[in-house]
């Protein structure tokens, strides 16, 4: 995917679907996430943390601009001790990023709206809500926007 560095600055203005101040500890590969922030008491600096969209953007809480973004696609969010979790991609998955919650219910709630945020999440729901709705009244729902059964919105292999 390609993309600048402007108009990752500009999304990340936009209205987060959440936003938390988290702790947020990144790889151990060298990094750079133990940068200045304030700490949690276990070592692990907090950082403001927006859902926009299928990115997460995460920021020092005393600056407006992004330290870094990470695109949810092809990722796994993993439960690890209670109140954290963690996000690794499926090219690196050794290569994982730690998130502290301040309770249990608010790890639940960020490993839910991460794993909905993904691009591929929204096709299947997609088609599986456009196979019940043609179960319903008969129609293709998108039929009237010229979009054909053979659509890009198709998985091959997907049955309803």
């Amino acid at each position: 995917m390609r993309y600048n560095e402007k108009e990752l600055q500009a999304l990340s203005r936009q209205p987060a679907e959440m936003a938390a101040e988290l702790g947020m500890r990144g790889p151990k590969k060298g990094s750079g996430e133990s940068g200045p922030g304030r700490d949690t008491g276990s070592g692990v600096p907090r950082r403001l943390v927006k859902l926009v969209v299928n990115f997460l953007f995460y920021f020092r809480t005393d600056e407006a601009e992004p330290v870094g973004a990470l695109l949810l696609e092809r990722c796994k969010v993993t439960r690890e001790e209670p109140g954290t979790f963690s996000i690794s991609f499926v090219e690196d998955p050794e290569r994982k990023y730690h998130f502290e919650c301040s309770s249990e219910e608010q790890c639940q709630e960020w490993m839910e709206a991460l794993r909905r945020a993904s691009y591929e999440f929204m096709r299947r729901s997609l088609i599986f809500y456009r196979n019940e709705i043609r179960k319903v009244t008969g129609k293709d729902p998108l039929e009237q926007f010229g979009i054909s059964e053979e659509a890009r919105f198709q998985l091959s292999g997907l049955q309803a």
